[in-house]
């Protein structure tokens, strides 16, 4: 509900019987079709992506064998996070999310900022996703005559396609696209423990401790770097928040949900810092590029043909899963919105297969603007648009973090009830969380070239929220107003 003293009065009284009546009502008319699979299959693709088959070899080459511990620190309170969000997803399941628990826990104007900046997140993510697809199919010579517009509008209409069928078929996409991603990395791996036990020569050097000890060690290049680096690394973790959104439909929250984040963290350990280690051990840093994926340069040291055409289709992968996660989320988190009047009436539509097919299209819109970004800048469109996402994500993480922290306040004071899977040591992990987020945020400053004009753009962002909120205050009011009356009958 929007006002404080409803959700105080609605969670005293409907507490015992939320199931059977959603405490927002942009949850009503979902199905529960998806399983636990699906959200297990969810979360390891929220974890893994191109932040780590792509962008870990740029960020070895400039920070060394430390990266690991950059991806592990961002990993733990990327973790905090999602552990905040999984608690508050069994306090009451919605498929909109966050921006449901801002409403209650903030207000409507929470809820406003949560809902937009998500979806300016997703939005120019999409772009991003699109113009990535374009550029990883043009790597096979059979395409390169087809402009990058046209491969980017193909991708996005059948992810679009996929997207409004059912949120079964989405589950099972993300499932299968989880499958690749997790196979591959497990065969990478498999393979570096084998040339370590082997002692097989890569690029002429034995793999091992010395390749780090013999070219400067752990710190190569200093502390800073490393410092630098988070920056890049936090956002490698983006996405990690849909477990809550595909939390509203599975039929078992309160079962899924647990495993789900609880195997995050292991993952994280597995995945990325374990990947990283063994790419530290196997090469020197100074081998790696930002040009090329990280298993690509080893794979092709050790003479395995092929192994660009392959991490390329997982990388494209990757790109794929991203973009029909955006639609998903951002589908439902419109939805929400709208019903509390803070986004367009249509966004609020849902399809014979309860596709919230309204807000996808929304956002389905503001790619094709991508898709004209292609068209004009192809060189620029991915750098252009990654930047600004970055900018959406730290603030919904900052959201979460908010929404936990005035949830736990509020069960201390008897007025909610704490599920028994919590985030531990409230309130130090949260301010914690939010310090070490808004750092990385701040440390976007020292990248003159795109960073710094990203931040710049904080101003114009906030004006235009403002200026949106004017628009909408008083068809929230009027909707929060009914809400009210429909509590008094």
């Amino acid at each position: 509900m929007s006002k404080d003293s409803v959700d105080t009065a609605q969670a005293a009284a409907t507490r015992t019987d939320a199931a059977q009546a959603p405490a927002d009502a942009g949850d009503a008319g979902y199905s529960k079709d998806l399983k636990a699979r699906h959200v297990n299959m969810i979360a390891i693709g929220g974890a893994i992506g191109t932040g780590l088959f792509l962008g870990a070899g740029g960020r070895l080459h400039n920070a060394g064998p430390a990266l690991a511990l950059a991806y592990l620190v961002c990993g733990v309170f990327a973790f905090f996070v999602v552990r905040a969000l999984g608690e508050l997803v069994l306090y009451r399941p919605s498929s909109g999310s966050f921006v449901s628990y801002a409403r209650e826990f903030l207000g409507e104007k929470g809820a406003y900022v949560a809902g937009w900046m998500y979806f300016l997140n997703w939005s120019t993510t999409g772009i991003a996703d699109i113009t990535a697809i374009a550029l990883y199919t043009h790597y096979w010579s059979m395409f390169t005559s087809i402009p990058q517009w046209t491969l980017a509008l193909i991708a996005l209409a059948v992810v679009l396609t996929v997207n409004l069928i059912s949120v079964k078929i989405f589950g099972e996409m993300e499932f299968w696209f989880a499958i690749i991603k997790v196979a591959t990395l497990v065969g990478f791996m498999l393979i570096g423990i084998f040339l370590l036990a082997t002692q097989h020569k890569v690029d002429g050097q034995t793999p091992g401790v010395s390749v780090i000890s013999d070219h400067g060690g752990v710190l190569p290049h200093g502390l800073m770097p490393v410092v630098l680096v988070m920056q890049g690394v936090i956002f490698a973790y983006a996405a990690l928040e849909l477990v809550g959104v595909a939390a509203g439909e599975t039929a078992e929250p309160e079962k899924v949900v647990p495993r789900a984040v609880n195997s995050i963290m292991w993952r994280v350990g597995l995945f990325y810092v374990g990947s990283v280690v063994l790419l530290a051990l196997l090469l020197p840093g100074s081998v790696y590029s930002a040009d090329e994926s990280p298993f690509v340069t080893v794979l092709s040291k050790i003479g395995v043909s092929g192994a660009g055409d392959v991490m390329n289709l997982v990388v494209l992968t990757a790109a794929m899963s991203s973009l029909n996660s955006g639609l998903y989320s951002t589908g439902r988190i419109l939805r929400s919105m709208a019903v509390a009047g803070s986004a367009p009436k249509f966004t609020a539509r849902m399809n014979r297969s309860q596709v919230p097919y309204g807000g996808i299209l929304l956002t389905c819109a503001v790619c094709v603007l991508g898709v004209g970004l292609n068209y004009l800048v192809p060189s620029q469109a991915f750098e252009i648009v990654l930047n600004v996402a970055s900018l959406g994500i730290i603030s919904t993480w900052v959201i979460i973090m908010l929404c936990h922290l005035v949830f736990v306040r509020r069960a201390r004071a008897g007025l909610v009830e704490r599920p028994a899977f919590r985030l531990r040591f409230s309130p130090a992990t949260e301010i914690t969380t939010i310090a070490f987020l808004l750092v990385c945020l701040g440390m976007m400053w020292n990248d003159p070239e795109v960073g710094r004009k990203t931040l710049l753009l904080i101003p114009v962002i906030a004006v235009l929220l403002v200026a949106g909120w004017f628009g909408v205050r008083r068809r929230v009011s009027r909707t929060a107003d009914r809400e009210l009356s429909q509590l008094a009958k």
